[in-house]
Parts: structure tokens; sequence; C-alpha cells
């Protein structure tokens, strides 16, 4: 009897990442191999990347080293942003096999077929401008939470940014397919689904039959709200200038979309914002979050911001440090800014001393932390709904109240993937 070949999985970066990661492996499962822990021995390894900051691109060098010392006979293969990038620098790096671009990634089952240990690397790409298919991409089976991409693409210019080079132009799911999908994942037992997408609030754009299809986010929310078995969406990211005052007001009279947005800031200085070319200031970011505190003062609001921009001064790093402090939301996700090749950011001067990026940094990831303490005091003594996932450490397991206040408690197998309601203390 022959040997089923090994596979493992590795993903860098953001949540629409994981969900195609958790399509690659079922594509490869249903081709005969067998999904292994990526600390185990594999006979293919699969590394999913992000290129948003440099640490992506050192992150996936060194995993590459590490699979060269437990396993040089294995095949290594290198997809996602990075990949599309840079496919080259990724081809030099000892150990690496195949290197698929943005159009080819979904294509692995083929290209591993033809693929021979030994060979220098093979790059499987294109130009990013000849990508305009959307594969629609969901993870199962990997956690309770089941991320769905429904968007791929950005046509924004931000000048920090290299996902429209990596990812090519917007482009969407239709309402209908997604819909089918979300069928689909409650007839398989999901609880939760968290809308994925480059640029989420961008959804509808797209090709059906040779023309062109024009939907929209809104739409695609009130037809998902419609679909029976599953009890939470979740709206993993959209940008301040697309979340419309529509939009806000039909999740505040849902009983499936969470009470939680996550809203990207990037700076709380206009000047910073100017520069990096964001389409709002900060005044409307205000207006969204007051609004959404006004209908809903439960709920949970995430904030991005990037510190260490070129040509922020101390006192724009003030003015946003000053905002986000009296700004009623819950946590930031901080990014330390990072220069990416052949972008607009480069030329924009004065550049920031790393030591002072990284104090910023420290000094904001301190705010996020009191602050998060702060949302979560103002609920002890109520009780709320929390889906608990199988996944822990040492007998604990966790989950997520409806505002996406994170509990831990002692592993019950009853509990996982249900709702249960929790007083919080």
């Amino acid at each position: 009897m022959i040997q089923a070949k090994k596979v493992a999985f590795h993903t860098l970066g953001c949540k629409l990442n994981f969900s195609e990661t958790s399509t690659l492996s079922r594509l490869l499962e249903q081709d005969g191999f067998v999904k292994t822990d990526f600390e185990e021995t594999a006979d293919v390894y699969v590394i999913n990347t992000c290129s948003v900051t440099d640490n992506a691109d050192k992150e996936c060098r060194h995993l590459v080293r590490r699979i060269q010392r437990r396993a040089p006979e294995s095949m290594v293969v290198i997809t996602g942003c990075y990949a599309q990038l840079k496919p080259q620098e990724i081809a030099n790096i000892e150990g690496v096999d195949l290197v698929l671009g943005a159009a080819e990634k979904f294509n692995i089952v083929e290209h591993l077929k033809t693929l021979t240990k030994g060979d220098s690397a093979r790059i499987c790409s294109c130009d990013i401008e000849e990508v305009s298919s959307f594969h629609a991409s969901h993870s199962l089976n990997d956690r309770t939470r089941t991320f769905l991409k429904v968007q791929d693409g950005c046509d924004y210019g931000c000048t920090f940014c290299t996902i429209p080079m990596a990812r090519g132009k917007s482009r969407s799911n239709s309402v209908a397919n997604v819909v089918q999908q979300a069928h689909q994942l409650a007839a398989d037992g999901v609880k939760e689904i968290v809308l994925t997408g480059i640029n989420l609030g961008d959804f509808g754009k797209g090709l059906e039959g040779g023309k062109k299809r024009e939907e929209t986010f809104y739409e695609l929310i009130q037809a998902l709200d419609q679909v029976d078995g599953i009890a939470r969406y979740r709206i993993s990211s959209i940008e301040p200038n697309l979340l419309s005052n529509e939009i806000i007001e039909f999740v505040a009279n849902s009983n499936k979309f969470m009470p939680h947005f996550h809203i990207p800031l990037q700076s709380g200085s206009n000047h910073i914002l100017g520069l990096m070319r964001r389409r709002y200031r900060r005044e409307l970011y205000t207006e969204k979050v007051a609004l959404i505190k006004q209908f809903m003062p439960h709920c949970s609001i995430g904030v991005d911001v990037i510190v260490g921009f070129p040509a922020e001064s101390d006192a724009h790093f003030q003015e946003t440090y000053d905002f986000l402090h009296e700004l009623d939301v819950s946590y930031f996700h901080v990014f330390t800014y990072s220069e990416r090749a052949n972008t607009p950011a480069l030329d924009i001067k004065p550049v920031v001393p790393v030591h002072l990026r990284h104090e910023r940094n420290k000094a904001l990831r301190n705010l996020s932390h009191k602050k998060a303490q702060y949302f979560a005091a103002q609920h002890i003594g109520q009780t709320r709904k929390v889906l608990f996932e199988k996944f822990g450490k040492e007998d604990m397991m966790e989950g997520y109240t409806d505002n996406y206040i994170k509990i831990t408690t002692p592993y019950r197998t009853e509990w996982v993937n249900q709702l249960v309601d929790w007083e919080l203390r």
C-alpha cells in the first residue's frame, strides 16, 4: 500500500490569508495528501506569506531555514503576497522549490505533480494587472469562527501599501454565491462567519457573463442576515469612508451581525493622513465612532494605526495619541512603519528614526491595553453570550462575547462551538 504524502501549512498575515490556506489544504487533501502539523516532518511544506511589513519577509526566510534543518528532502512551496511581489528573491532562498503568484496559488495540485526536488526553484507568476478572477475561500475545521473571503484586491493607492501590487484590482464574489456558501457552512455546523477581504467595504465589483457586476456590501449583509443556521457574523475590517450610516444602523438592528467593528485609522493627524493618501480625515472617523456608539453603546471598536510614517513629527504622533485617547474605541492593532519597495512613501521625508518608531509603537500598545481593560470593566455584571472554541492551552478553552470580549475558562467538551450565557466578572 502506497503511503499518502503529508503536507504542512504555515500562514503569515491577515484573516484572508488564513481562509486561503484552508482552501489550499482542502485542495491537496482531495488529491490524497494528509495534512499534518507544521512542526512535524512532511513531504510538502506550504508557506502562505504576507508582505505588509519587513518582519513578514524575514519570518518567511526563517521558516524555510527551519524546514531545511528538519527535512532537507521535503518540497517547499511559497505563495501569498511576498511570492507575488518578489518571486525571484524567494526563489533564491536555499530550499525553496516552488513560488506561486496570485494567479497560480489555487493550481497548486497541478504544479506539485510535475515538481522534482533538486531542480532550481520554479516560479509561476504573472503581471498582477492580468489577475482578474475571484477565487472563493473559507477556513473550515481550523477554528469555530470561519473566515469567509468575499472580496479581494484593492483600487486604493495608499502611499505605504504594497497590497494592490500583490493582490491586484478590487473584485468580489457575487451576493448569490456568498449566500450559497453561508448555507453550506451552516449545514457543516459553523456558528460564526467572519467576512473577510482586502478592502471589504468595496465589495460588489466583478464580472458576470462578461459583463460588469455591481452590487454593494450593504446588499450582501442584508442577504446574509436571512440565512438560517448561522448565529453570528462579524465584519473583519472596513474603511471608515465605506462604512455607511445605513450599514451601522443595520448592524445595530440585526440579531446576527455582532456589535463589533474594526475600522482602520492609520493616523490621527490629518496632515499624515494626507501624505498617506487616505480617503478620509479624522473628523469623519470621529463621526462614525459617535454614530456606532449612539446606536450600540456596548459595541467593540478596533482600530488599525501606523506609527513612524515618514514626516511624522513628535507633534503629529501626539495628535494621534491624543485623538485615540479621547476616542471611544476598545483596542488598537499598532503597526510600525517599514519601508516597502516601489511605494510612494519612500519619497516622503524626513524619515523617522527606527528607535522612535518603536517607542511610539510601545506607547500606543500601552494605551490600547488600558482601553481594552476599560471596555471590559464597563460590562462587569452583565450576562452576554459567548461562543466557545475548541482550541486553548493547558486544558483551557477560549471564546468571545458578541462584542468581542475574550473569555478564558477551564475546558468543557459540551461547550465547544456552543453559545453559552456568561456573566462577566
